[in-house]
Formats: C-alpha cells, sequence, structure tokens
C-alpha cells in the first residue's frame, strides 16, 4: 500500500478524535460558565465559580483525554503500523483499529506515561542544543532558541507516535521493553530517519501557506469591512492598557495592524485544527513507514540499552521498570 492509500483509510480516526477533542474544549467551556452562573446567583463570587468550574471542566477532559482520545488514537496508529508493515489494510478499518487494541487498554495507558520520559530524554537534547541560542546572546539569541525548541516540540510528537507504533507492534513483550527499543531505533538509525525532517517541516509549512494563507486572505477581506469592530475593540483594549497604568502597543491602537493581527491569529488557529486534523496523518504515515522498516532491520539489543543508560538518566528509569 502506498502512503496515500494507508492514510485515506485511517482518516476516519483523525475526525472522530477531532469531534472528541472538541467534546472536552465544549465540556470545559460548559462548567466554566455553568460554575460562574450558579455562583452569580447564589452569591457575589461568579469569578470563584468559574474558577471551580473551569478545574472541574479540565479534570473531566483529562479523562475524556485517558479513555476515549488516547484509544482513538492508539487504534488509528495501530492501522498505520499494520499498513506500512503488512502492505495491506481489512475493509473496515475502523472496527478493526478498535479490535486492535481490546483488551490492552493497560498496555496503552502505560505507554502515554512512557512518553513523559521519551520526552525529557528530548528537552535533554534541546537544552543542549539551546546552549547555542545562549552563546549567541540578544534577540537573535532568543529567536534562534525559540526556533530549536518549536523544532523540538513537533519531533517529540512525531517520536511518541512512532514508539507507540512500536509498542502496537512488539504487542507480545513488557510495554516499557518495547518503549526502550522504540527510543533507540530512533537514536540508532538517525541518518536513515533524518529525511523525515524534511517531510515533517516542508509539508508543515507548505499547509501553512497554503491553509493559513488563505485564511488570513479571506478573514482580511470580511474584517476590512468591519472597520467600526475594530474600533470598538481597539478603543476597548487601549482603555485596559490605560486602567493598568501602562501603554498599548502599536498594533493595538492602529486599526490597520489590529486587523491583521487578528486576521493572523484566526489564520494560525484553522491551520493548526487543519493541519492536525487532515495533514499530519498522511506526514505521520511516511514517518512510521521509515522507522518499522529500521527497527525491524536492526532490533534493539542489551549493547544499545546501555549505552542510552549512560547517557540519559531517564532511559535508564525505563528500562529499571522492563
Amino acid at each position: 500500500m502506498t502512503n496515500f492509500q494507508v492514510y485515506r483509510k485511517v482518516l476516519n480516526f483523525s475526525l472522530l478524535g477531532f469531534l472528541v477533542d472538541m467534546l472536552a474544549l465544549a465540556v470545559v467551556a460548559g462548567t466554566s460558565v455553568g460554575g460562574f452562573l450558579i455562583m452569580n446567583q447564589t452569591t457575589d463570587r461568579a469569578l470563584i465559580g468559574l474558577g471551580i468550574g473551569f478545574i472541574v471542566g479540565i479534570v473531566l477532559a483529562v479523562l475524556i483525554s485517558i479513555f476515549i482520545s488516547n484509544r482513538i488514537k492508539a487504534a488509528q496508529i495501530a492501522m498505520m503500523v499494520k499498513g506500512v508493515t503488512e502492505g495491506q489494510l481489512p475493509e473496515h478499518t475502523f472496527k478493526e483499529g478498535f479490535n486492535e487494541i481490546r483488551g490492552r487498554f493497560g498496555k496503552i495507558t502505560v505507554f502515554f506515561f512512557i512518553t513523559n520520559a521519551i520526552k525529557s530524554i528530548f528537552r535533554q537534547i534541546g537544552r543542549g542544543i539551546n546552549k547555542i541560542g545562549t552563546a549567541i546572546g540578544g534577540q537573535a539569541g532568543d529567536t534562534v532558541t525559540s526556533v530549536i525548541d518549536s523544532a523540538i516540540q513537533t519531533l517529540i510528537g512525531y517520536l511518541c507516535d512512532c514508539c507507540l507504533g512500536w509498542v502496537l507492534y512488539r504487542k507480545d513483550i513488557n510495554p516499557f521493553k518495547a518503549g526502550c527499543e522504540g527510543t533507540v531505533i530512533f537514536f540508532k538509525h538517525g541518518k536513515t530517519l533524518i529525511r523525515n525532517v524534511g517531510r515533517i517541516f516542508g509539508m508543515g509549512l507548505l499547509s501553512l501557506l497554503l491553509i493559513g494563507g488563505s485564511v488570513f486572505g479571506l478573514s482580511y477581506l470580511i474584517f476590512s469591512n468591519m472597520p467600526q469592530v475594530f474600533n470598538a475593540l481597539s478603543a476597548e483594549i487601549t482603555e485596559a492598557f490605560v486602567r493598568a497604568g501602562e501603554t498599548a502597543p502599536e498594533f493595538i491602537t492602529d486599526i490597520m495592524l489590529l486587523t491583521l493581527f487578528v486576521c493572523a491569529i484566526l489564520a494560525i488557529v484553522v491551520w493548526s485544527c487543519l493541519h492536525s486534523v487532515l495533514i499530519r496523518p498522511f506526514i505521520l504515515v511516511g514517518v512510521m513507514r521509515n522507522y518499522m522498516a529500521a527497527g525491524k532491520e536492526h532490533m534493539p539489543n542489551e549493547q544499545e540499552f546501555a549505552e542510552m543508560q549512560g547517557r540519559f538518566p531517564r532511559f535508564s528509569k525505563l528500562y529499571d521498570k522492563i
């Protein structure tokens, strides 16, 4: 199967995941508003009610993520792995995906805790790389550090998904060991997998230009005909700055700049949602194919585990749980 064929078969998981994420967001908004209204009607501490409602909503959203979103993501990745390793997928991919992870909830939950250890390993690498920005110093150094951090966070997301794929592929062994193997695969086959970086950032930039640019242009055409709205918005925000004893920045007081700023924010938000739902799964299929091929070609061994333990303390803690 080609990458596009696999992507087309697993896209329904992304769409369902998006709906669940919207549900979690609605829960947070609903409990926050509910807390505000209840406390506003019964006491004069509406803001406290808002805070309590928000906390309750966050707890519920976390539970939704653990019990629903994680299973959807695991089912999708299980089908990706099946597609790129076996070259075929069942006709009813959606049903088969959940069948694949049935009875493995504990292992999947363990993996999502394992990801914290994997992320910490990459953060350690990131801190070393960020010394470049510190050495440069000033605004240029801060920019370099910010770009590096963003790139590392993006790579971490793909690495964790690939490691989950490896855990699901190695379903007959301890998930902690499979997680260690997945981490080793990335580091030991960096030269093989480095081509994925171009795919990740190249397609990400292309989708930003196409999706984000389209949304920005369309929103500007609409908002540029609504000067009264942005005049009122500018006045409200400027007044808030004045009450705080500060001067409003130019992009707030200048109506044209404020319009462009709102359009840019809207474009980034819409792009981020559409990219994660429609574009990222396609990129991940290609990355997963290279990742799984590298792991199958050279299965990680104890010597490589020992080398990783010496380099990364968090890997050692992860290995100790095997």
